[in-house]
């Protein structure tokens, strides 16, 4: 009798199934997973960090992956916050650190630019009125996995929590979390146009 409800209470059901685990901090997340992540993605790579900046310099040669991920068929996305909109500035202002928001979200257009226009990877601002939305909120979809960091008050990104998702049905977490990430992605705005090469 005590072992089936010792065995409940420990194995994950329904929806709990989904969370694979939880880090108080996204800096507490091995670095390695976030490369395996990416390089298991075959069909939907969507970044939608704010500043996504960190992935240049987590993942080695992050622009060589992204851009062969591009030609095997996978879709790569980049949904950033405007360097210069007011939510920006306004969370520069709470964060208060020397490496600005803006300054994070431009290390990534840099970088960006410096790749051209690969067919596959495509990057856009989100629409002003959900920058509150998406400055609060990062979710970093793989296939069918997620990393989610919920940003708390004023702390920076990498101070904030994590959520490891695996999708196992329909309406769950991780459905909850893509939904929000596509409709920002619906409703924002295209970044300026690389440079010619």
């Amino acid at each position: 009798m005590i072992w089936p409800k010792a065995v409940q209470e420990r194995v994950k059901t329904g929806h709990d199934r989904e969370l694979i685990r939880s880090y108080p901090y996204r800096s507490a997340c091995p670095s390695t997973l976030w490369g395996e992540l990416v390089a298991s993605s075959t069909k939907d790579l969507f970044l939608a960090g704010y500043t996504n900046y960190f992935f240049w310099t987590q993942i080695p040669q992050f622009a060589d992956v992204i851009r062969r991920k591009a030609e095997e068929g996978c879709q790569v996305r980049f949904l950033l916050g405007d360097p210069d909109s007011d939510v920006t500035r306004q969370r520069e202002t709470i964060e208060d650190v020397a490496l600005s928001v803006s300054t994070r979200i431009r290390i990534t257009l840099e970088h960006l630019d410096r790749m051209g226009d690969v067919p596959g990877i495509e990057a856009r601002f989100s629409a002003p009125l959900d920058g509150a939305n998406h400055v609060s909120l990062s979710v970093f979809k793989f296939d069918h996995q997620a990393l989610v960091t919920p940003h708390l008050a004023r702390l920076v990104g990498h101070d904030s929590p994590l959520l490891h998702l695996r999708r196992q049905g329909e309406g769950g977490m991780f459905d909850r979390f893509a939904e929000h990430a596509e409709e920002l992605w619906s409703r924002a705005t295209s970044c300026p146009t690389p440079a010619p090469r």
